[in-house]
């Protein structure tokens, strides 16, 4: 019997499944480290700060977005990054719960 994705992992695995490749590309790490230690910026200003070039910088800007995990606010010709704040804290709660869930394994592998 064929099952699809959906019927054998859980939401909860699924949506930490898709977080964690979005996470799994250090300058996406880079990008988000460097947004949560400012209000906002412009990808001029990310791209000053990690050493690759504008259309890189915009492709993993784009993945970031579409993960739900920044969000940008056009004014004139700029396009201004933020943290999306509820998005963050939805990741760090699934996060901490499968992590938790893992270190309570109080069984010791023997091989």
């Amino acid at each position: 019997m064929t099952y699809a994705k959906k019927e054998v992992f859980t939401s909860d695995l699924q949506l930490l499944a898709s977080f964690a490749k979005v996470l799994s590309h250090p300058a996406r790490m880079a990008i988000l480290d460097f947004l949560a230690k400012q209000d906002s910026c412009i990808s001029g200003e990310i791209t000053d700060e990690i050493p690759l070039s504008r259309s890189t910088v915009s492709q993993h800007l784009q993945e970031l977005k579409n993960a739900g995990l920044i969000k940008g606010t056009i004014s004139g010709t700029r396009v201004y990054y933020c943290l999306e704040t509820d998005k963050i804290v939805e990741l760090k709660q699934l996060m901490y719960g499968f992590m938790e869930k893992l270190s309570r394994n109080s069984t010791s592998c023997q091989i």
